[in-house]
């Protein structure tokens, strides 16, 4: 009997304790790790910072637009004929007056030497009527009509060189040929595109405008031009002429600028992103792009600002917390990675440039003066 009650004691005393083990277990340590982490500090979020500044911005207008050569050209025949000699090469420089290519030219070659030799015999059938009507031996009918036979062979003559001529085709101006679209010994037909000649020194640019624009556009105004082959130069140019009449589809008004191209890097067709540059230079308040945080709300930026300090304590200026205020930006033109403000922050005041996700309005912050991403060798496009 009293092994019976010892042993109802002790599985009584197991029970209560694994119950205890439990209940500590499953409710009471919980509630122990959750308040400690509720009342743990929260770590400080790093982030990095720039100061607003102060640069001066000249106006501009940006465009996208297309280079055209100053002058362009098919190289085409007036006349038909077989291409004997083609004396270029595709791609090559050339200069004006160049002989490009010689149809074959032998029939004309024969009417000419025909024709000449016709020629000389109507000069001295006019010299010999001449002499006669001096001495009065002939009527002056018959010198009218030697002189006419003079004239009509001289004509002949005058028409087949200009028949040689046409079978020579030359470079009207100098400038890089296409690639040639013949072969030697093909026929052509009149009209036929042999070989395209650009001028590409200088090179025009054309571009349109809205216009709401039109009263800030004038012929002489600066631009500048970038284009995707040549990415981080720019090409400068000049407005050279503005179109007389506004489009009806778009509402703009097409502006053409000359550029200087010694290197003949750019060509006629290439794609060109224009900034017509306007008016004088303004000072404005430039901030960093990723310091904006665009938004359907609004853009907005984060600047650091000291936190109050706690009442009856000292804190030295060098230690004392920073927190971040979030305030609404209004922006305007934007220049590589600088963002004109036009309200919402003044020059001197520093704002997060890295780390804006991980905070909140008025949260204390650590300016990490050593990070920072390294800015890329190539921008994305805008």
């Amino acid at each position: 009997m009293q092994r019976k009650t010892a042993f109802i004691a002790v599985s009584a005393g197991l029970a209560v304790l694994i119950v205890g083990l439990s209940v500590f277990q499953f409710i009471v340590k919980p509630q122990i790790i959750k308040g400690f982490i509720a009342n743990a500090p929260r770590p400080v979020p790093a982030v990095v910072v720039s100061e607003a500044k102060t640069e001066t911005w000249q106006a501009r207008i940006a465009a996208i637009g297309t280079f055209r050569a100053v002058q362009g050209i098919d190289i085409s025949p007036q006349v038909g004929g077989v291409v004997r000699t083609i004396n270029f090469d595709s791609g090559q420089d050339t200069q004006k007056g160049q002989l490009l290519v010689q149809i074959d030219d032998s029939v004309e070659q024969a009417d000419l030497k025909s024709n000449l030799a016709t020629l000389r015999n109507t000069e001295l059938a006019l010299e010999r009527q001449r002499q006669l009507i001096t001495g009065g031996s002939t009527a002056t009918a018959q010198v009218d009509s030697a002189l006419a036979a003079r004239d009509s062979a001289a004509a002949a003559a005058d028409r087949t060189r200009a028949l040689i001529a046409q079978k020579a085709l030359t470079a009207p101006f100098a400038g890089r040929l296409g690639l040639s679209k013949i072969d030697a010994g093909q026929y052509v037909q009149p009209g036929t595109s042999i070989v395209t000649l650009q001028q590409l020194d200088p090179i025009d640019v054309d571009f349109p405008v809205p216009e709401q624009e039109l009263a800030r556009v004038a012929v002489g105004q600066p631009v500048e031009i970038t284009v995707d082959a040549f990415e981080g130069k720019i090409f400068p140019g000049k407005v050279t002429s503005i179109d007389a009449r506004v489009s009806i589809e778009s509402r703009t008004i097409l502006v053409r600028a000359r550029v200087p191209n010694p290197e003949r890097e750019l060509r006629p067709g290439m794609f060109a992103n224009i900034a017509l540059l306007v008016g004088v230079g303004v000072d404005v308040v430039t901030l960093p792009r990723t310091a904006i945080t665009y938004s359907l709300y609004g853009d907005t930026i984060f600047v650091v600002k000291p936190a109050p300090v706690v009442a009856g304590t000292a804190q030295a200026p060098a230690d004392q917390p920073m927190m971040v205020e979030r305030r609404v930006v209004k922006t305007s033109d934007k220049r590589g990675d600088r963002v004109a403000i036009v309200e919402g922050v003044s020059v001197g005041e520093r704002v997060v440039t890295e780390g804006q996700l991980k905070l909140q309005p008025n949260a204390r912050v650590r300016i990490d003066d050593a990070g920072g991403l390294q800015k890329p060798s190539t921008l994305p496009r805008q």
